[in-house]
């Protein structure tokens, strides 16, 4: 004997104000009695806060109490049988309805490192004490209604960045200290997250052979926790540019593409907040870096240079 629940939307994507529908489908073998049939909505923004910029104080508060975004219960059918074989139950509710006050603003699906929002769907087949009561649970995404969206496309913010011995904080190897090296180009930093991140780059000089250039995506998770707000930045995917000692002064195109449930809208809320950047990496040819192959790529290496920006992602009609 199984439950299941399936979503009427094959991408599981729904916007607050839209009806949830789907069905609740029973296998059973044979027939049997039942107190009820419910379903249970929950949304909520999960923290957690780990090690790393966090105190040894911080760390023991570990999970902080989840921030409740909406909570309902709701009867599909009442006590009774259900027959042998498959039976399906229809289900439709509304997450937000016109007037209802909601505990908290309605986030967009989000998994991150410290920070996760989140929306689960369970089904619930209660059979009373003798019985296993049966349940499911499936997670469905949130994205922003449609009156929240901006109104048209977003056109593209480019920042003008450029990359020299002169602009890197970390020290260098002496080669690259020395000899110099110089990149520019422009990138997008507003970006809608049905677009990609888009832009472009060029190789002026550089005195040592480049080995590679890649752009990675950061997320940049902050909770407020008592007094002080403990931030981690950890990286999302990278996407490599170029591979190889790249021509000189020739433009070399930026696409970045932005993975779902990894982003959303960029958000500053009160208790958390979620930014995104954007780091343009060069790495350059190194005995050094063979030696260090398994490094963090986010750590600054003597063999690598690079120029960080902050994005700013948001949904568009």
């Amino acid at each position: 004997m199984a439950i299941e629940l399936k979503l009427s939307h094959a991408n599981r994507i729904y916007r607050p104000s839209e009806p949830l529908e789907g069905k609740i489908i029973v296998n059973s073998p044979s027939t049997i009695s039942h107190y009820g049939i419910r379903i249970t909505v929950n949304g909520s923004v999960n923290l957690q806060v780990r090690g790393g910029s966090a105190g040894v104080i911080e760390s023991f508060y570990g999970v902080i109490k989840p921030i409740l975004i909406v909570n309902k219960n709701i009867e599909i059918k009442p006590s009774g049988k259900i027959s042998s074989g498959t039976t399906e139950i229809p289900f439709s509710l509304y997450l937000k309805k016109a007037g209802e006050k909601n505990l908290e603003r309605f986030y967009e699906t989000f998994h991150g490192a410290d920070i996760s929002i989140q929306y689960l769907l369970t089904a619930d087949l209660m059979r009373g004490y003798l019985h296993k009561s049966l349940s499911t649970t499936t997670e469905f995404i949130i994205e922003s209604d449609k009156d929240d969206l901006l109104a048209g496309p977003v056109a593209p913010e480019m920042v003008i960045f450029y990359v020299t011995q002169d602009t890197q904080r970390h020290p260098l190897l002496p080669e690259l200290k020395s000899g110099g090296f110089r990149v520019t180009g422009r990138m997008s930093t507003q970006c809608s997250l049905s677009d990609a991140i888009t832009g472009e780059l060029t190789v002026e000089a550089s005195a040592v052979p480049i080995k590679s250039i890649d752009i990675q995506l950061l997320r940049v998770e902050s909770i407020l926790l008592g007094e002080k707000i403990i931030t981690e930045t950890s990286l999302i995917r990278t996407t490599q540019i170029a591979d190889g000692d790249v021509c000189r002064n020739l433009t070399l195109p930026i696409y970045v593409l932005l993975p779902r449930l990894l982003t959303c809208p960029t958000i500053l809320a009160g208790p958390f907040s979620v930014e995104f950047k954007a780091s343009i990496v060069i790495t350059f040819q190194s005995e050094l870096s063979k030696l260090h192959s398994k490094s963090d790529p986010r750590t600054p290496r003597l063999w690598t240079a690079m120029e960080t920006l902050p994005l700013e992602l948001v949904r568009t009609k």
